[in-house]
């Protein structure tokens, strides 16, 4: 059998990209789950307590966990961080302590975990370090404990996370932020790669408000402002609509005056 070398970083970027899709496909029709809010992983549950398998259908009652997604963030913040803002927008009363967040909640029974837990509270801070500076990784990385281990596992002298890996694979246009909105949004989107990039604002009926972007633009995040009032709109349901290269990818947006 040919061996292939594991790429730490990859696996846990695919497991990551595997929760957020299973949870838009929600097969149980769970409460709450889209791609912006979801997270499987043992937690505590209503009633108890419970290892969600893999695939996580096995176990899965419709409890979200906070850690699971925020303790992503470095493997594709693309998706996690739309997460971490539903949470704190929405949910931040029932959701939110002077400790972090609780260990897990069911939208289903309306059930907000009693509990705030270090082994969540941990990895939380720890990752969204690593997301900023890389700090925690490369101390660690430093230990010559961990690199004997790593060089007697065959996994060769790592030093360091690969950044470039941090960028998406696929274009991805991402919620606008607030929303509901009023006058002003934030309209967020990854390319992979440079490419010719075109933003449209259209009303319901397809009629084209605004062009916000029209022009060649650089791999990475890029985040565009849009104001209502700068175009006279009233309230209701605007689509904003990203076109990259061959990808079109449409979201809709909500004005509230």
């Amino acid at each position: 059998m040919k061996a292939h070398n594991l790429d730490y970083f990859e696996n846990s970027r695919r497991a990551t990209l595997a929760q957020r899709a299973y949870s838009i496909h929600n097969p149980k029709g769970h409460k709450g789950y889209s791609d912006t809010l979801w997270g499987i992983t043992a937690s505590d549950v209503p009633g108890g307590y419970a290892a969600h398998g893999a695939p996580p259908e096995q176990n899965d009652d419709g409890t979200i966990v906070p850690t699971a997604p925020i303790s992503s963030i470095p493997f594709a913040p693309e998706v996690v961080i739309p997460v971490i803002k539903n949470m704190w927008n929405n949910y931040r009363p029932q959701l939110w302590t002077k400790y972090g967040f609780r260990d897990a909640f069911n939208l289903n029974v309306n059930w907000w975990g009693p509990d705030v837990i270090g082994i969540d509270q941990g990895p939380i801070i720890i990752m969204i370090e690593n997301y900023r500076t890389q700090s925690v990784w490369n101390r660690f990385m430093k230990n010559v404990d961990v690199q004997r281990g790593l060089a007697a596992a065959k996994f060769g002298p790592i030093t360091k996370v690969n950044k470039e890996k941090t960028l998406p694979e696929d274009f991805v246009l991402m919620q606008n932020y607030p929303n509901p909105f009023n006058p002003s949004t934030l309209i967020s989107y990854y390319l992979p790669r440079r490419t010719f990039v075109s933003l449209k604002v259209y009303n319901l009926l397809g009629k084209e408000i605004a062009t916000l972007v029209h022009g060649e633009q650089s791999a990475g995040r890029h985040d565009v402002p849009f104001r209502a009032d700068a175009y006279s709109l009233s309230s209701g349901v605007y689509l904003y609509k990203l076109s990259a290269g061959s990808v079109t990818q449409t979201r809709k947006m909500t004005l509230i005056k």
